[in-house]
């Protein structure tokens, strides 16, 4: 038994605990706006397999309506609150309003919800969690702790900040972001150094670095490709300095671990 994770590229992971599926972020396109995959095919069919689908916030690339359409009806969505009045495109999704929509629960830090054996509880993240760059701020960014049979902390998008570890809680697992789609990751974000910082101080029993080299700028191929490539490697060599106890998984796209506990 035990808890698995199973990296689809970007922030979108299939964490399987107790018999429950539970889908991040769900990306599943070749393109998106001036963004293309660079590694790894769009997931298959079985990735939109989840008893629960959790949103950390609502940038397009972690808020995809067209990819949360792939989901079955009527689905458990997680999303922070303001998120239907911030994206059109997700009230269409609702269940309240279209028969094979997907049910929407709105949640802010703090809120727990229960998914057949799991709790699932919204934790804060410093991260800008807005639609538009320019747009109001309706909706927080949120990272979310998934516990069963392990404690899976899902971070989402997040910078380090003060009491990062007290919000967050004990965890046994930990995905953390380490990278970002651009040539230069804007603030409020982990790259590898900051995310092994953030993994010392969150002492789990293991980690999966995730958001990092699946997106890139179209005809950026030649712009500081190594900030595409390296922040995994990157991680796995500072974490062990930083936190040598905690067991990184440094996964493929499509590759799955069994991290944490009933390993």
């Amino acid at each position: 038994m035990g808890t698995v994770i199973t990296w689809w590229g970007h922030a979108t992971c299939t964490v399987e605990d107790s018999g429950v599926r539970v889908l991040t972020d769900p990306l599943f396109v070749r393109r998106l706006a001036h963004l293309r995959r660079r590694l790894g095919p769009v997931p298959p069919p079985e990735a939109t397999i989840a008893d629960a689908v959790l949103v950390s916030h609502l940038h397009s690339d972690h808020l995809h309506p067209r990819s949360l359409s792939r989901l079955t009806p009527g689905t458990r969505l997680i999303v922070p609150r303001g998120a239907d009045r911030s994206v059109p495109a997700l009230r269409r999704l609702d269940a309240r309003r279209n028969p094979a929509g997907l049910r929407i629960t709105e949640v802010v830090a703090g809120d727990e919800v229960e998914i057949g054996k799991l709790r699932v509880r919204a934790v804060p993240a410093h991260h800008d969690g807005r639609r538009l760059p320019l747009g109001p701020h309706r909706s927080p960014a949120l990272g979310y702790v998934i516990s069963g049979e392990s404690r899976t902390y899902f971070a989402g998008d997040t910078g380090l900040f003060d009491g990062m570890a007290d919000a967050v809680g004990p965890v046994d697992v930990a995905l953390l972001p380490v990278g970002g789609w651009g040539p230069h990751l804007g603030p409020d974000h982990l790259d590898p150094g900051r995310a092994a910082q953030a993994l010392a101080q969150l002492a789990p029993r293991a980690a999966v670095p995730v958001h990092f080299g699946t997106y890139w700028p179209i005809g950026l191929d030649g712009v500081r490709p190594h900030e595409f490539y390296a922040p995994g490697d990157e991680f796995v060599r500072k974490a062990a300095r930083l936190a040598p106890e905690v067991a990184v998984h440094l996964l493929r796209h499509g590759e799955s671990a069994r991290p944490g506990v009933g390993v």
